[in-house]
């Protein structure tokens, strides 16, 4: 079993490999987590470990300008998640590489990174400024029919982009050429397709690459068919990125 630690940025949100991540870094815990990350050589890869933090679990509240109860000592770099940490995450998550980590003046950071490999989270360790974790990476298996199962799964997608599109009388863009790799695919569909995090972290976990495009397939005709019976929807955050805020 091949194990690597890593810092350990919980986010209310499913990353996947492959998938661009932009983060406004403001809390403590974070800020020094990517203070350490830029210590690292430029030619060196700037890793760390995101997980989607369990429902009924938060990120102690803090905004950009405004006192931060994470930088209290007392607190810690495990506060909002409970006595034990490792219970308020989902239990397998996605290195993300740093590809850019821009420190702002005040101190907060503007980072975009990209999602790589999967990995299941073993450990948590809270002991130091900002929380590390043991993780044990995750291969991707192909499994049974995966590309006969991508290119249904890319049809339906699209029907599914089409339909989306005239409920909010607007086109989507995710571009004009759309991959055939099956493991790409399922992570794109995934990321892509408006669904709740405890439904993206099933697809992120999923045993093997045919398992969730299967489930796909499934979740792509259910929201096609909800979507038909929707005239009119509200505006999405399909068509770009947010970024997401620690």
């Amino acid at each position: 079993m091949t194990t690597v630690r890593l810092p350990l940025f919980p986010l209310n949100s499913v990353l996947f490999p492959g998938l661009v991540l932009p983060l406004n870094v403001f809390e403590e815990r974070y800020r020094a987590m990517m203070r350490e990350l830029l210590k690292s050589p430029e030619d060196e890869p700037r890793r760390f470990a995101v997980v989607a933090i369990r429902d009924g679990h938060e990120v102690a509240p803090s905004a950009p300008g405004m006192p931060d109860p994470t930088a209290q000592p007392e607190r810690g770099p495990a506060a909002g998640f409970g006595a034990d940490p490792l219970r308020a995450f989902h239990g397998v998550g996605c290195i993300a590489d740093a590809a850019t980590v821009r420190e702002r003046t005040g101190g907060t950071f503007e980072v975009l990174a990209t999602g790589t490999t999967r990995v299941r989270l073993l450990s948590v360790d809270a002991s130091g400024p900002f929380l590390t974790a043991e993780l044990e990476e995750l291969p991707e298996e192909p499994g049974d029919e995966a590309g006969a199962l991508a290119e249904g799964v890319l049809r339906a997608f699209r029907q599914y982009q089409k339909r989306l599109a005239g409920a909010r009388e607007r086109s989507l863009s995710t571009g004009s050429e759309l991959p055939d790799e099956p493991s790409v695919v399922s992570y794109l569909v995934a990321a892509a397709t408006m669904l709740d995090v405890p439904t993206k972290q099933r697809l992120l976990q999923a045993p093997d690459t045919a398992s969730r495009l299967r489930d796909e397939l499934k979740l792509l005709r259910t929201e096609t068919a909800i979507i038909r019976n929707l005239p009119s929807l509200p505006a999405s955050e399909l068509t770009r990125g947010p970024t997401s805020l620690n």
